[in-house]
């Protein structure tokens, strides 16, 4: 009797089949795993990269910040330098102006005290016609500010017109730059304003309080007053 056999009957090329299909399977498992993995490599490579331009971007944006900032302070320095040796050229000028003219003033007879020059008159004048000289001369009747202002006006033992009158309002003492009297150095009885007296003298010498007040129109000496600082 002839035997006839089945392929699902044999099992040993069932066993052999299914051994071949799983070794493709895990073949096409490796395959996958190293495709996958070889995407993830280039996909972290491509962000490095990308990370990397970032960084170099971000590294040649800061130099040249710098390189920037570097000029601008640079270009600061120089007109700062430029602008302080125009300056000093400038008081050295002024410096060496200043010496011509206090130099010209001492010819001239004028005298330094305390910031300022005076000058006292060799010849009489009225008030008006002695502080329009003082005008000329780019000086003014003298303000005296202080005692030690006050002493020194004393020295030269002459009646001299000063900068003070209340031509404008009576009894309203100003200076001739505007300022009222605030310290005065009155002889005693003055100011009196007999026979319409507006403008005030230095009369006395040895006192310290040695004004006077005076008809303008009296003709006497006078001293001018020039400040070479404030």
């Amino acid at each position: 009797m002839e035997m006839v056999y089945h392929e699902e009957d044999n099992p040993y090329e069932n066993t052999h089949y299914a051994s071949v299909r799983s070794g493709e399977s895990k073949i096409c498992s490796d395959e996958d795993r190293k495709v996958a993995a070889a995407e993830l490599g280039i996909k972290r490579y491509r962000l490095a990269a990308v990370i990397l331009g970032l960084l170099c971007m971000l590294q040649a944006a800061l130099i040249i910040f710098l390189l920037i900032s570097l000029f601008s302070e640079r270009d600061e320095f120089k007109r700062t330098n430029l602008d302080v040796e125009a300056g000093f050229k400038t008081l050295t000028e002024e410096r060496d102006d200043l010496k011509r003219k206090l130099n010209n003033l001492a010819q001239e007879g004028w005298e330094y005290f305390r910031g300022s020059f005076y000058y006292i008159s060799s010849t009489r004048k009225t008030w008006q016609q002695s502080r329009d000289d003082c005008l000329q001369k780019g000086a003014d009747l003298v303000i005296i500010n202080s005692k030690e202002e006050q002493d020194f006006t004393r020295k030269f033992e002459k009646r001299l017109w000063i900068g003070l009158t209340d031509s404008k309002t009576e009894l309203k003492w100003k200076w001739v730059d505007g300022t009222p009297l605030t310290k005065s150095y009155w002889d005693s009885g003055e100011p009196n304003d007999i026979n319409g007296e507006d403008c005030v003298e230095i009369r006395f010498f040895d006192p310290e309080k040695s004004w006077n007040d005076n008809n303008c129109l009296t003709e006497l000496n006078w001293i001018c007053e020039m400040k070479v600082r404030p």
